[in-house]
């Protein structure tokens, strides 16, 4: 029997919906809380999960990633009181069913529910498990999750792949990722540097060219879309095209063929397309600076990869890949690194992303010499100096923040007459303790600033109580 699972801090909503899941042959259970609701979650398996935004222990958009996590994560439908289009955004781009605003009509609520479950019946009839080849590639985050259930959805079609992201966030490697796990594996890779394109080369580079077909065209030359038939052809910042090029490209797309420079029949080739930017090509068609036909063309699929600041988790096994293979390159010994040298690192809002992180490591690699650890003395100056200022910063800020109005004591907090000085202050740090790892998460160096502590006083605190700064 399918179950459906409700997080949601209003009773009456509660037994709304659990009496709508009855008459309908379902079995339901729900919780009040975040932290109730994800123990039920990680106790059982359910099929839908009607899930509350704001409740009285934390954002139910924030625990979305976690719930994607769970083994055979179930369908989320976003019930809230309050409409809001920029949680909206957010709860799709994580890959909730529905986004509903209270108070929803009975009737909208079962329908939505009765397509959740058939789109969940439907997916596990129809898909069977796919064992991505994930060679180079580190994605340890919840957020790079739906990324590669994209790159075998792309793998297992023909369709043109945009892929987007900033600079550096491995755009290359997962169109090689589609390519090596698609059915075109044995055929050639072809990369189309888009930028470094000129006006005057563009078609023979493209198309090749035919003998004699201008001057320097001493011999036949065969362009990169003939190289890439039975492979992938991959337009590496394809927003950097030039107009004068896309049309003709446009019908290359449509037809799969092409006439080389000079040539007087077209070639064919059955390559499949795979393009990349970092520039907003939406808005660029706005600007009527890129072509709205091509730009749908190319868009079958979309690919967005996030950015290195908002997946914190892969930052520790990337610098684990990257120093192993610097250690081999160089033929050295392994390297390790200290905390605080990975705190550094995770601390930095890596603006360069992934091929800024490896330039860096590079960078205290060599600095490091035949050390046989890293430090953090071992990082580029002006790393450290803009983790510490804004550390400072961040500390500077909670400082000045207001101090909230002194509510009564309640009877945790107040000393007892049968309590000791010592065990009261001791329950007084703990409670400093926690807030602070509540307010600033896992930036060490924040809690440092406002607390006044040195670092080794502040891991013996949190040592002592028995806390540790989140993974």
């Amino acid at each position: 029997m399918k179950s459906v699972c409700i997080i949601d801090d209003d009773p009456e909503v509660r037994d709304t919906i659990a009496s709508l899941t009855r008459k309908m042959r379902l079995t339901s259970e729900s919780a009040g809380t975040l932290a109730a609701g994800m123990d039920l979650l990680t106790s059982d398996n359910f099929d839908v999960l009607f899930l509350d935004v704001r409740l009285p222990d934390g954002n139910g958009l924030a625990a979305l990633p976690a719930i994607k996590r769970l083994p055979d994560a179930p369908e989320v439908i976003i019930l809230t009181g309050i409409g809001d289009p920029d949680g909206a955004e957010l709860a799709i781009q994580e890959g909730v069913w529905d986004y509903l605003v209270k108070p929803s009509p009975i009737k909208q609520i079962m329908l939505t529910l009765q397509r959740a479950l058939r789109y969940r019946e439907e997916r596990r009839s129809d898909r069977s498990p796919v064992s991505l080849s994930l060679a180079g590639c580190v994605a340890a985050s919840p957020r790079m999750q739906p990324c590669l259930d994209q790159v075998a959805h792309a793998a297992g079609s023909n369709a043109a792949v945009l892929i987007t992201g900033e600079t550096g966030t491995g755009k290359e490697l997962f169109a090689r990722l589609i390519h090596a796990n698609s059915a075109r594996t044995d055929g050639a890779f072809v990369t189309v540097d888009c930028a470094a394109l000129t006006e005057t080369l563009v078609e023979s580079t493209l198309f090749g060219h035919r003998k004699g077909a201008f001057t320097g065209a001493d011999a036949d030359r065969v362009g990169l879309v003939q190289l890439a038939d039975a492979g992938t052809l991959f337009l590496d910042e394809v927003g950097e095209m030039p107009m004068s090029l896309q049309k003709t490209f446009l019908r290359v797309l449509h037809e799969k063929t092409f006439r080389a420079v000079g040539a007087v029949i077209e070639s064919k080739s059955d390559f499949r397309l795979i393009a990349a930017t970092n520039r907003d090509l939406e808005a660029m068609v706005d600007a009527g600076q890129f072509r709205r036909d091509l730009y749908f063309r190319l868009k079958t699929i979309g690919l967005a990869l996030p950015p290195l600041r908002v997946r914190p988790e892969d930052i520790k096994p990337l610098t684990l890949s990257f120093v192993d293979g610097l250690c081999a390159e160089y033929t050295l010994p392994p390297k390790g690194f200290d905390a605080e040298f990975l705190a550094m690192l995770e601390a930095y809002d890596w603006p360069g992303n992934v091929r800024e992180l490896r330039n860096v490591l590079e960078r205290a690699f060599l600095a490091s010499g035949r050390e046989k650890t890293l430090y953090s003395m071992h990082l580029p100056r002006d790393l450290r100096i803009k983790v510490t200022k804004s550390s400072l910063e961040k500390g500077r800020q909670a400082l000045e923040r207001p101090l909230p109005e002194p509510a009564a004591p309640s009877a945790a907090a107040a000393p007892s007459s049968r309590q000791s000085l010592k065990d009261f202050k001791e329950a007084m740090e703990r409670r400093y303790l926690e807030g602070l790892l509540r307010e600033n998460g896992r930036d060490v160096a924040a809690m440092i600033a406002v607390s006044g502590l040195s670092r080794s006083h502040f891991y013996a605190l949190l040592k002592k109580n028995n806390l540790a700064v989140p993974d």
